[in-house]
Formats: structure tokens, sequence, C-alpha cells
């Protein structure tokens, strides 16, 4: 990518930008105001969660694609178009549709999200790395999409507790909505304003260069078995989706301080805001330390993280039922699910992975990975709402910490693993 370096900003700036403006609608909405949403929309936790598992059925189908479509159309058309169609489905969300128009929703978005924009974005960076900045680019890609994330949720939420100035409590439910509707707006207007800046920073890249040879369709499927043989890609694909549980998981969390432990909304929607300030700081440090001490030795530090603070909210009881202390273990778990996020995919390296056979590593290290997208917000909501108040989130914090203990254990054998074995031939 033969730019200046304020070109360079300019682009990197509008990936990481685009990379979380696209899951804002989707994520941000339930994730920082769950008890809201799920009170205007008339909902149960359990109907959101089969909403959201369609997204992540799709979602997976979607990986799958999506390559082809990145190496066929023009990266800055796929993206914006992306962003844009789902700027969409969020003035139709503004509607508050009902509980089928949610999961038809989710599942469109589970499209605009994944198949026309995730390798369209990856394929970018890529480029814009070049040979010998690929670490620089995806550092900044995932850091400042955390750093992102981390202000639009703080802003969200610091304009959600203004609309309620005598208190949530006494404002009705048509006012919860009109309130609701406007945060709906905010991300809506963001997606699309993020869309032009795509379309525009973006022009002239040429996407066709670096482009490797395709594969014929009998070495794909040898590439593939080889693959599939390899051990640490099946110990990495465990580490991925340990992680990834305890990840989605966090959107529970909102729900948790209110429901579990009757915390006010407002303050809900806080501790679930200050936990996302852990990412941009967590993914960098514990990156760092990886490449000193070892991505798997860290990995594993993450996990003992998850283990002490599921294990605390699992069987404290109301013993961990302050502000603080919850705001305390949230800030724990947050600085071990976005550690891990930072870490995960760079066991591909230490893993000794033949650099010719990444894609297909990374194809079905996401596909084992990712299945959370599926599963954990349907387990969630169903342990929520057959275990009212805070028995049933005791039971997912136990659920979560089998997963971490899961994940520690192939943290552990990986890198038991890779220090025996030799580095992997390439045919």
């Amino acid at each position: 990518m033969r730019r200046n370096r304020w070109q360079r900003g300019l682009v990197i700036f509008s990936l990481v930008a685009a990379g979380e403006a696209i899951f804002t609608l989707p994520y941000h909405v339930t994730r920082f105001f769950r008890p809201t949403f799920l009170e205007v929309f008339e909902l149960s936790a359990t109907e959101l969660g089969v909403a959201q598992s369609a997204y992540g059925i799709i979602a997976m189908a979607a990986y799958f694609f999506g390559g082809p479509l990145a190496d066929r159309l023009e990266p800055r058309k796929l993206l914006a178009s992306s962003l844009w169609a789902t700027a969409a489905g969020g003035l139709y969300l503004s509607t508050f549709p009902d509980v089928m128009g949610v999961m038809l929703l989710w599942g469109f978005f589970g499209l605009t999200n994944i198949l026309l924009f995730w390798a369209a974005l990856i394929k970018v960076t890529r480029l814009w790395g070049g040979q010998d900045q690929q670490g620089l680019a995806y550092g900044l890609l995932d850091g400042g999409r955390g750093l992102l994330a981390a202000l639009l949720a703080s802003a969200g939420v610091f304009a959600f507790s203004l609309a309620f100035p005598m208190g949530y409590d006494a404002a009705t439910l048509e006012q919860k909505g009109w309130v609701l509707r406007q945060v709906i707006y905010g991300y809506t207007a963001i997606t699309a304003a993020i869309g032009l800046l795509v379309w525009f920073t973006l022009r002239n890249l040429d996407h066709a260069e670096p482009h490797s040879d395709s594969l014929a369709l009998a070495d794909f499927l040898q590439q593939i078995k080889a693959v599939i043989r390899l051990r640490v890609v099946w110990l990495q694909g465990i580490i991925v989706v340990c992680a990834y549980t305890s990840y989605k998981a966090f959107d529970q969390y909102a729900l948790f301080a209110v429901r579990g432990h009757g915390i006010d909304e407002v303050d809900a929607a806080q501790i679930v805001a200050a936990g996302a300030w852990t990412r941009p700081v967590a993914a960098l440090l514990l990156g760092i330390l990886g490449d000193r001490f070892g991505i798997s030795r860290m990995t594993l530090l993450c996990f003992a993280l998850l283990i002490v603070s599921h294990s605390l909210f699992a069987f404290t009881g109301t013993a961990l039922g302050t502000l603080s202390m919850i705001l305390l273990n949230t800030l724990v778990t947050g600085t071990a699910i976005f550690g891990l996020r930072g870490l995960y995919f760079g066991l591909l390296e230490e893993g000794k992975i033949p650099a010719v056979a990444t894609g297909t590593a990374v194809g079905l290290v996401s596909v084992i990975g990712y299945t959370p997208d599926v599963y954990i917000a349907a387990v969630a909501g169903y342990l929520i709402d057959q275990h009212p108040g805070l028995l049933g989130f005791q039971y997912l914090f136990v659920f979560l910490l089998g997963f971490s203990l899961a994940g520690a254990i192939a943290a552990i054998l990986f890198d038991r693993h890779t220090r025996a074995e030799p580095a992997i031939e390439s045919d």
C-alpha cells in the first residue's frame, strides 16, 4: 500500500472505526442496555438468546463464503455496503419489532456483519501492514476497536443516565422506549457515517495486491486434510471456544447486577462500560507479555484469572453483591477475556503452523472457536428464566467455570506440545 504516513493513518483509523461500528447495533445495544431492551421490546432473556443464536448460525456459514467475495470485489464497496446495510437494520430496530422481527433482524445482521465485511476487513488490514508490519496492523486494529468500543459505550451510558434525572424506576415504559430509540438512532447514524468514511478513504486501494495463486481443488482438499491432522490446531480451537464463551457471556453482566443483586440499571450499565475499558489495555499488555514469556503461558494466566472471577460470582452468593465488589470482579473478568482476544490467534506462530496453511487453519479454528455465537445466549437465557434471581446467574457462572478450566488445560497441553515438537514442515 504505497501511501504517505498521513494517508496510512487515515486508512487504519477508518478500518478501526468500521471494525467496531459494524457490531454496535447487534451487540452494544443489548450488552449495555439489556434490561431496558428486554423491557421495552417485551422479550424474555430466552427469546433474545434465540435471536442472537440465529445471528451465530448465519455468521458461521458466512465465514466460509466471505473470503471468496473479498478476493473478487473491491474492499471499500464490501465494507461500505455492509455498514450501510447494517444501518438500515438499525432503522428497522428503532420501530421495536416483535419477537419474530427481532430474530429475523439478528439473522440479517449475521449476514451484513460477516459475509460482506469480516474477510474484507482482515484483507485490507493485511495490505496496510505489508510484509514487515503485520503485528502493528492487527495490534492497532484490535486495540483501536477496544478503545472505540469503550468510548461509544461510555458516551451511550452517560446519555442514558442523563435521560432519567428523576431515577430509572420513576420513568414510564413509554419514556424508557423513547430513550432507547434515541440510543438506537445514535448507533445507526454512526454506522452509516463510517460507511461514508470508508468509501472515501479506501479509494484507489489496489485490492488485488498482494494476491496468492488459487489452489487447485485437489491441492486445496489435501491442505484441509493436513491442517485437520494438526493437534495444535484442535488445541487452539478449544482455547478459542473456551475464551470466546466467557467473552460472549459478558453481555449478561448488566442483567446479573440488576436481577442478581438489585443494582440500579444505570449503575449496572456503568459497571459493564468500565469493564469494556479494560479491552485496549489488556489486549496490548498481554500481547507484549506474550511476546516476552510465551503466548500459551499468558493464555494460561488469563484462564486462571477467569477461574477465580467465575468462582467468586458462582459460589459467594450475596456476599459479593456490593457495587464496588461487582465492579472489581468485572474488571478482573474484562482483563482476562480481552487479554485472551489479543492472544489466541498468536498461537498460530507459536504452534509452528506452516505459513502456507495459515488461512485454512484460521478457518478451522474460527468455526470451532466462534460456536458460542450459536449457543451461549440461548443457554444463558434459559438458565436465567428457569431460575429467577441470583440462582440462575450462579448456574451460568458454574457453566463458564467449566469452560475456563477446559481452556486452562488446553493451554497447558498446547505449551507442552509445542515445546516437544519440531517445526511443522509444509509440503
